[in-house]
């Protein structure tokens, strides 16, 4: 393999790539399980992990995850070339984002992992050293190269306007549901985005009605709830294409499928009957309620509280940051009905029936109030502040019909709804990287397209790479999912790194637009803001990489 800096594939070496890039794969797995190993013991006490052992050391734990997640990101880029390969599909294209996506990956675990802007994993943090072997070696050496960047922005001129940049593997069908849901958001949703953004306006119910009747709101509800009855890979193409057109209609299945899932894991045969249809239809709109002021993502620490009198409940609390909360049917509460608990135990989940709201009386139903959070992106259903004083819930609509369950059923949903998020991230770094690429094409400097000039060029080649990275990265949690593996891990790991490649795309994007990236009248503006959300809920990055390590700690024991 010559280091000269030449593109790998331009040559007849299209097999030795393949062979390179699978070479590299058992030496990233053993430095991942060494550092794994490393950790365990600096945080293990009496046979057991120690969790103020393990926040000591939470910059090597969350270091941890971030190889781990770059370990199993160039496992799933891997798999996806090599798949391709024996469909006869892995092209010029496809060729260059892997050979980059590797290159680039491993010099990364070699010399630094960002995990933000101004934090790096090193493998010293995690007392490991690594000396790579000639595969590795040689595509750090000339793997990503400017020539390679270069000649895959090239490619992506030729080919503006396919969706992703490259093939992404999808089987007929998954295609088939891709091209529906990207026409879709480019008639109804991409011209339109921008000026609800600006107009912090509500994303009309006539586009909300379209979806029902795409199904949406029933994908991966099953056939016999009225439901489409789909995958979870279904949902990640679906989510990623509406959130490609805007990151706010991308995820309004997110609080139906929160709810769906809920019900589906937790609800009884009733229970389902009654509310998985008219969630399937769209005729139930759902929000979920779960956060509270100053407990963020310690959802065993909430206070709100529930009080049985006669055969219903009577809720008394606050919270925060509720999405869609004001137009909504149902709310998803999570609330504390044993008093005597202080965590996670004493909690019960609720399906609490209200009245949708208007502009003049947002929230009619008595008991209940809320005022609006103003935000700088993410706007097209609203956040909101709630306040509950003798908000009634039927007793019936306890879900399951067992109290103290409630932190349980939510764990359940959180696999698919960190995939759900992965494929919005996706959505909204594919968004950027089209945004740059085509102001980069338009906009003349020094008598030239930007496109052409290396930095931005570069910029945009690395957009396709990461994009395709993350986008397999999440195919793979939802595959994992769709057959019944456990995925919490993958999920979080394609949440983890999705989030980040966004922020990345869009801030980069916006920097080839320059100065005008900074006015509002240019979607990147608006894109920027959307991405930033993407760390925070769902899981800060913070809380799920100390939740990918305890659970890669806690599988040794």
């Amino acid at each position: 393999m010559p280091h000269d800096g030449a593109v790998m594939p331009k040559t007849a070496v299209l097999s030795d790539l393949l062979a390179l890039t699978e070479a590299t794969l058992p030496e990233v797995a053993a430095l991942t399980e060494a550092a794994t190993a490393a950790l365990a013991a600096r945080v293990t006490e009496g046979g057991r992990i120690s969790g103020a052992a393990l926040e000591a050391e939470q910059f090597a734990a969350h270091a941890l995850s971030w190889l781990a997640t770059y370990n199993e990101a160039l496992a799933q880029l891997r798999a996806w070339a090599g798949r391709l390969a024996e469909a006869g599909q892995f092209g010029e294209m496809e060729s260059l984002l892997l050979q980059i996506g590797f290159g680039e990956y491993l010099a990364q675990i070699a010399g630094g992992i960002p995990m933000s802007q101004n934090e790096t994993a090193r493998l010293s943090d995690l007392a490991q050293s690594w000396e790579p072997s000639e595969a590795a070696a040689t595509l750090i050496a000339c793997g990503n190269t400017p020539a390679a960047r270069a000649r895959l922005v090239a490619l992506m001129r030729d080919n503006h306007g396919r969706a992703t940049f490259g093939a992404s593997g999808l089987d007929e069908e998954l295609e088939m549901i891709r091209d529906q849901f990207r026409r879709f958001a480019d008639d109804k949703v991409v011209p339109f985005a921008h000026d609800w953004h600006l107009k912090d306006e509500l994303i009309p119910m006539e586009i909300i009605r379209e979806l029902a009747d795409l199904g949406v709101f029933g994908l991966t509800i099953p056939e016999e709830f009225g439901g489409l009855g789909l995958t979870k890979a279904s949902m990640v193409v679906v989510s990623e294409e509406l959130s490609r057109g805007y990151i706010g209609v991308g995820s309004l299945g997110t609080r139906s499928e929160i709810a769906a899932e809920l019900i589906l894991c937790g609800g009884t045969p009733e229970q389902k009957a009654k509310w998985l249809p008219a969630l399937a239809s769209g005729d139930i709109l759902p929000t979920a309620v779960f956060t509270e002021p100053n407990t963020g993502s310690d959802l065993g620490a909430l206070r709100t509280r529930a009080v049985k009198e006669g055969d219903d409940w009577v809720v008394t609390g606050n919270k925060t940051w509720i999405t869609h909360a004001a137009r909504t049917h149902v709310m998803t509460l999570l609330a504390r009905t044993d008093p005597a608990t202080t965590d996670y135990r004493g909690l019960s989940m609720f399906l609490a029936e209200k009245t949708p709201g208007t502009d003049d009386a947002p929230f009619p139903t008595p008991g209940m109030t809320g005022g609006e959070i103003e935000v700088l992106g993410y706007r097209g259903m609203k956040e909101y502040e709630l306040g509950f004083d003798g908000f009634r819930v039927k007793g019936e609509n306890l879900l399951g019909g067992v109290e103290g369950q409630g932190f349980k059923q939510l764990m359940q949903t959180f696999e698919s709804a960190r995939i759900q998020t992965a494929a919005r991230a996706v959505g909204v770094a594919q968004s950027a990287l089209e945004s740059g690429m085509r102001y980069a094409e338009d906009r003349k400097q020094f008598g030239k397209s930007l496109i052409e000039f290396p930095r931005v060029a570069g910029k945009l080649a690395m957009m396709a790479v990461e994009i395709m990275i993350a986008r397999q990265l999440t195919y793979f949690s939802a595959w994992q999912k769709d057959h019944d593996k456990r995925c919490d891990l993958e999920a979080g790991m394609a949440k983890l790194l999705g989030a980040r490649v966004a922020w990345a795309c869009a801030d980069n994007a916006l920097q080839i637009h320059g100065g005008n990236g900074f006015a509002l009248e240019y979607q990147i503006s608006r894109i920027l803001c959307d991405a930033r959300i993407l760390n925070i809920f769902e899981g800060a990055a913070e809380i799920q990489a100390q939740v990918i390590a305890r659970r890669m700690l806690d599988s040794r024991g």
